[in-house]
């Protein structure tokens, strides 16, 4: 595999590895279609994975890339919505079906359906952990139920268990949905005023979890290089220590890093994104499935 025509994830440290040694799977989807405010997310992960070129191998407490880290061509999406999505769904399907984990790279977060729909499949008891400023419940915005802001309503309606994290932006409608659903969340504000409850999951939560990451749930100090960047969200240290809570009680099976939308000659957000994904493959466990 050493003459790939695309850049990888942190190839320039790891080269490119044959992707049946790896346990990393990255997904390049930078899929944009219904971004609702800035715009630019459909070059997230060309971004991620050249500000991945300057990561150190070592994260300061292990090194994730030993596991194998393989970096897949980037999406052509030049169809339908449905069918776009249907091109994520086949190829997490597949990496998962090998026992490895896939790491979607977004684009807006619609593309996450896709990785729903794969993990749905599965026909096993998976429960989703959400990250972000919005609650993403809305059926549909805009007329169009595979909007960026309709992305939790579409994994309900596959009856994913669903843990809301850092929220701080919802409809009055979505309020009411996820306490009539009885979703589990810790808005932003509890983290700065209360200590989290430990566990950090309820006991009832599944086992195997996948977790979807808007990086708007970040501060727009940390993170200003988003589509809707909200005030009051986590600090760095503060979403590192709430993921290494979630991933030592559970069985990550994979996860996806969305809505970044690079801002030209402004490299601080896209490291702390690649960042953010190497020190996430840091956390998780070996056995996926």
């Amino acid at each position: 595999m050493e003459n790939e025509n695309h850049m990888g994830f942190l190839s320039s440290e790891i080269g490119f590895p044959s992707p049946e040694k790896c346990l990393f799977h990255v997904i390049p989807a930078g899929y944009e279609a219904s971004v609702s405010y800035g715009k630019g997310t459909k070059n997230g992960p060309k971004a991620i994975i050249e500000a991945s070129q300057q990561l150190e191998l070592f994260d300061g407490k292990s090194i994730p890339a030993e596991k194998g880290i393989y970096t897949h061509p980037p999406f052509r999406f030049d169809q339908s919505c449905q069918k776009n999505l249907l091109l994520i769904e086949k190829t997490v399907a597949s990496i998962l079906k090998n026992n490895q984990l896939p790491i979607l790279l977004g684009g807006e977060h619609t593309v996450s359906v896709g990785a729903f729909n794969a993990i749905h499949n599965l026909k096993q008891r998976v429960g989703i952990v959400q990250l972000d400023a919005h609650a993403d419940l809305r059926d549909s915005y805009d007329g169009n139920k595979f909007s960026h802001a309709c992305v939790m309503k579409r994994a309900l309606d596959l009856d994913f268990p669903i843990a809301q994290f850092a929220t701080r932006s919802m409809s009055y409608d979505e309020d009411v949905l996820r306490k009539e659903k009885s979703l589990f969340y810790v808005d932003a504000q509890a983290f700065a005023q209360n200590s989290l409850p430990k566990p950090i999951l309820p006991a009832t939560f599944p086992e195997k979890i996948y977790i979807t990451i808007d990086v708007d749930a970040f501060d727009p100090s940390v993170i200003p290089s988003t589509g809707t960047p909200v005030p009051g969200g986590l600090t760095w240290y503060q979403a590192l220590k709430l993921l290494h809570q979630i991933t030592k009680d559970r069985q990550v099976i994979g996860f996806d890093v969305v809505e970044l939308a690079p801002i030209e000659h402004h490299h601080a957000s896209d490291f702390a994104v690649a960042t953010l994904i190497y020190s996430l493959m840091g956390m998780v466990r070996g056995d996926v499935l």
